[in-house]
């Protein structure tokens, strides 16, 4: 197989121009004029050609660039609960309400319209939403109107919406006499909703996902390429045994540095992309952050002395892998599927890839077994952090509630993949231990006494997470 040659047409001064909007496209599903902020459209679309080029060998995604919006369209290969991230807004990831809705006020537009008032889209839009049982959509409830104010947030977000005249609030205030006028960029509307496959016809949520083509080593190539992208680090244990031994070839993660800036990192059990910069990620860590991205710094700390404490003989128990993070994510989703109407002759289901192991008999590495750190000694971590530092520490949002915040700082290192929620407590990833030496988890003291627990370390480069 040709070994592909990314940036090869940019001249090295440019390189750093390059890899910048690279990384932006790949962290930012819609780029317009306005979004992520003025500037950035323009700076993506000078790389368009040689970053479409360099997606489609590495990784088999495409881009589209207009003059208007750029929009990466991505290969699947396993779902991810963090995917829904891109449906959230102020911090807030939508619920099904939420997502059901975004879906029915997109088929609202007609394309013969180029502009719609709210009254004219509740008016289409109620009815749609009461023909399916359990939905439903009545503007004197509360919910329900605060779901539809997220979606068309959502959709302004993005510019497939933009207020011409009257506002959103006035309409939620009094719903019989406010209003408002959008006009609608069905160009954006289009590049939002691109499924992969005509949904109608699926019989699964797995369906959507990437089918391994015939050139099987190529294949396996960019979908390890693709994993070292989408996600902070992958273990070897987490794959199949040929991606495993593909990620071990120096040259994809090379590569994969060249094309987007980032460091490579190799330990025994995985690979990671590693960002300095902190530009390649929503999760920055560790670093000023908030509470808790501050709390999650302390707590590594303390659950790296507990397993360096040679009188601990913490328990030991095997990881889950991706795979069966996607099939139970994969159930989760299709138990939400309506069973009629669906065109079965054509329906896709899971891939073979998404089982324990394949009809030609390629397995998946064997499982690892990791450190179990149990809730009652969580507990007490969080506790002895409160009273060390004051709770006024972990500012009035958490000062109150030391238990809300042991589980916010659990859940956002899960995300980052550095520990796993199970029953009874966490289990600590391999990815954990580089952290084993925080000296940034350190809080500041001030002269006022307050304890603001700055993880900020420059100089700490090898501290740095995706």
């Amino acid at each position: 197989m040709r070994r592909p040659q990314p940036a090869r047409d940019v001249q090295p001064s440019d390189l750093g121009s390059y890899q910048h909007a690279v990384r932006r496209v790949l962290t930012c599903e819609l780029i317009t004029e306005e979004r992520p902020r003025p500037g950035v459209l323009e700076q993506v679309l000078r790389w368009a050609d040689e970053m479409a080029s360099d997606l489609r060998e590495l990784l088999d995604y495409s881009l589209i660039a207009t003059t208007h919006y750029v929009r990466l369209v991505r290969r699947l290969d396993l779902l991810d609960a963090t995917q829904q991230s891109v449906f959230s807004r102020k911090g807030r990831a939508f619920d099904r309400r939420r997502l059901t809705y975004l879906c029915l006020v997109l088929s609202s537009f007609q394309r013969s319209r180029v502009e719609i008032s709210l009254a004219d889209l509740i008016r289409i839009f109620t009815p749609l939403a009461n023909s399916i049982e359990g939905l439903g959509f009545d503007p004197t409830v509360g919910s329900h109107k605060a779901a539809i104010v997220d979606v068309l947030g959502w959709l302004v977000d993005r510019g497939a919406l933009q207020l011409s005249d009257g506002s959103l609030e006035s309409w939620t205030r009094d719903t019989e006499r406010g209003d408002a006028l959008y006009d609608i960029d069905h160009d954006i509307c289009g590049a939002l909703f691109k499924p992969a496959r005509p949904l109608q016809h699926l019989t699964s949520a797995a369906g959507l996902l990437h089918e391994p083509s015939a050139a099987r080593r190529e294949d396996v190539v960019r979908r390890a390429r693709r994993l070292l992208v989408e996600f902070p680090v992958v273990y070897y244990a987490d794959v199949e045994a040929e991606v495993a031994d593909a990620l071990r070839d120096s040259g994809i993660a090379d590569d994969l540095a060249r094309f987007t800036g980032l460091v490579v990192e190799r330990r025994a059990e995985g690979v990671m992309l590693v960002d300095p910069g902190g530009s390649f990620t929503d999760r920055p860590f560790p670093g000023r952050g908030n509470a808790v991205s501050r709390a999650a710094g302390l707590l590594l700390a303390k659950i790296a002395d507990l397993l360096e404490d040679r009188m601990h003989v913490p328990a030991r128990l095997p990881t889950p892998t991706l795979a069966d993070d996607h099939a139970e994510l994969a159930t989760r989703v299709d138990a939400g599927l309506p069973h009629e109407g669906v065109v079965s002759e054509l329906a896709w289901t899971a891939t073979s890839d998404t089982t324990a192991h394949t009809e030609d008999g390629r397995h998946r590495a064997a499982q690892t077994e990791v450190p179990l750190v149990e809730q009652s000694r969580l507990d007490t971590m969080i506790e002895e952090l409160y009273e060390q530092f004051g709770a006024a520490s972990f500012t009035a949002a958490w000062q109150q509630d030391p238990q809300g915040l042991l589980r916010a700082a659990v859940a956002f290192l899960a995300d980052l993949m550095l520990v796993r929620p199970v029953p009874g407590g966490v289990l600590v990833l391999p990815a954990a231990f580089r952290y084993r030496n925080i000296r940034a988890a350190l809080p500041v003291q001030e002269q006022s006494g307050q304890l603001p627990l700055d993880l900020a370390d420059p100089s700490a480069d090898d501290e740095e997470n995706r």
